[in-house]
């Protein structure tokens, strides 16, 4: 059942009806997500992570009475695949991945390699530059998390 963008459910330990997101509205948050965060997109890094903060926030708020934390987490790990695959992009040239590798901590052996690397930007995205590009660099950054949001803002009923 879907009301106002919300689905409900039997919480069996509490005997109560609770709210979450519906799938439906979970599905159009994330084709929002995907526009914003298109390797494609040529804005700059501040703009994208504007927008991105202006749809994460204007979603938990008006969600947060719903209880979604483990959606938030997954949502998460997709946002920051996809602006990983964003940078990598972004760097292009093999001398300037050295280079953000580097500054980013990789060791120069590390750096060297991976930039030399000619796998896909996905296959990139979910192994080496997990461990260079992290989550707290990336929160750093300016990159907006939906779980510290939820956090912060999610009502409990």
């Amino acid at each position: 059942m879907k009301y106002l963008g919300f689905g409900f459910y039997y919480d069996d330990y509490y005997k109560l009806w609770k709210a979450k997101p519906h799938e439906i509205s979970i599905k159009k948050l994330k084709e929002k997500l995907k526009r914003l965060t298109n390797r494609s997109w040529s804005v700059s890094w501040e703009y994208r992570c504007m927008k991105l903060r202006q749809v994460i926030n204007g979603w938990i708020n008006y969600y947060r009475i719903g209880n979604f934390k483990g959606t938030c987490e997954k949502v998460d790990r997709w946002i920051r695949f996809r602006i990983r695959m964003y940078l990598w992009k972004k760097w292009k040239t093999i001398n300037n991945r050295k280079k953000q590798l580097r500054k980013c901590g990789a060791k120069e052996w590390q750096a060297v390699t991976w930039a030399n690397c000619r796998k896909s930007y996905a296959r990139c995205a979910q192994s080496f530059l997990n461990s260079v590009i992290t989550n707290s660099l990336l929160e750093r950054k300016g990159l907006p998390s939906m779980v510290a949001q939820y956090q912060l803002k999610h009502i409990l009923v």
